[in-house]
């Protein structure tokens, strides 16, 4: 892809500076800027790197006033992050732009498949599957019985999608990611071991879900395991069977929650936070990282930290007690000995 500053700055309502047909075919950091990339200066720790890049179209603010030469072409404009960002969400829908089937995917004669998708090589679509419009499939993806995926979703190259799933519109799914394995769950049986307990529930996923690589959502026991509207996670989120996670929340690396818990809408929990099963979460919490929780949450907009966790103000100033512990029994032992 090839633009010129003048197409840029049309896209962006900006002001240039220099040559207007300057020419970029990729996107740098201002720091590692080469002839032909775009970059942006929006931190003012990086500004001196304004003066010896070598980018050929560099995009700052308006008011930004300028204390020496510089070689690339500029572009102003009102916020130079927000419009870097713009043009970096044009750059990804232009590169994942993808369409058509290839002759290596298996689409089952029962299923029905929307308009304008792409199915990558050796991807598998099951029967009764039904498939949205402009539903991206990546290679190797497997799209089990009775599944449902709606309109603009992707799902890339490796994804994993049990029977019976349902699936949103806006929906984007990272590579390696399992949605509908069985639940965890066994039943005491005899000395000889225990009863697996069969999982015959599913999946659903709301729209504008986007799930990061490596997770796994499994399928609830009865009923469904959902995901609400707006949810995002990082990599490597283990969602058990039958939780519910609420609109908007945000769950980072690593998080893992137990069977029949409710999390509310508009929380954000830190890396690896653990929460056991069959608990409340209120909406607008706040779980710091690596914090477990062991007990409902019932009051909405809290911040949690430690394991087990409480309240955040109170852990750290009972951290600092802690941190003191040592030299506090040095004391009592002092006192002791000297009675």
């Amino acid at each position: 892809m090839e633009f010129t500053a003048k197409q840029i700055a049309g896209i962006l309502n900006g002001q240039i500076e220099g040559d207007a047909d300057a020419t970029i075919t990729k996107l740098s950091k201002i720091e590692e800027g080469v002839p032909g990339s775009l970059s942006f200066l929006a931190n003012p720790l990086y500004t001196h790197y304004l003066y010896t890049t070598n980018a050929s179209l560099v995009i700052i603010n308006k008011d930004f006033v300028l204390t020496g030469p510089v070689s690339a072409t500029l572009i102003r404009v009102d916020n130079a992050g927000n419009a870097f960002a713009k043009l970096l969400e044009m750059y990804n829908q232009v590169k994942l732009n993808k369409s058509g089937i290839s002759k290596h995917a298996y689409i089952s004669e029962t299923a029905k498949v929307g308009n304008n998708i792409y199915a990558g090589e050796f991807a598998v679509i099951s029967d009764n599957a039904q498939i949205g419009n402009n539903v991206k499939i990546y290679p190797q993806v497997y799209v089990g019985e009775n599944v449902v995926i709606g309109d603009n979703t992707t799902l890339f190259a490796g994804v994993k999608v049990y029977s019976d799933t349902q699936i949103g519109k806006d929906c984007i799914i990272h590579s390696g990611t399992v949605i509908g394995s069985d639940g965890f769950r066994f039943a005491p049986e005899n000395e000889a071991g225990n009863r697996k307990i069969p999982q015959i529930g599913n999946v659903v996923i709301e729209d504008d879900v986007e799930i990061g690589a490596n997770c796994a959502i499994d399928r609830a026991t009865l009923g469904s395991t959902i995901l609400r509207k707006g949810v995002k996670f990082d990599n490597l989120v283990h969602i058990a069977h039958n939780v519910e996670v609420g609109e908007n929340s945000y769950l980072a690396a690593c998080n893992v929650i137990a069977g029949s818990t409710r999390v509310g809408k508009n929380c954000m929990f830190s890396g690896q936070v653990g929460i056991v099963g069959h608990l409340q979460i209120a909406d607008n919490t706040i779980i710091t990282a690596q914090s477990g929780i062991s007990k409902s949450i019932t009051k909405p907009g809290g911040v949690y930290m430690g394991s087990p966790a409480f309240d955040a103000n109170k852990y750290r100033k009972a951290y600092i007690h802690f941190r003191n512990l040592d030299a506090l029994v040095q004391r009592v032992d002092k006192i002791e000995k000297e009675k």
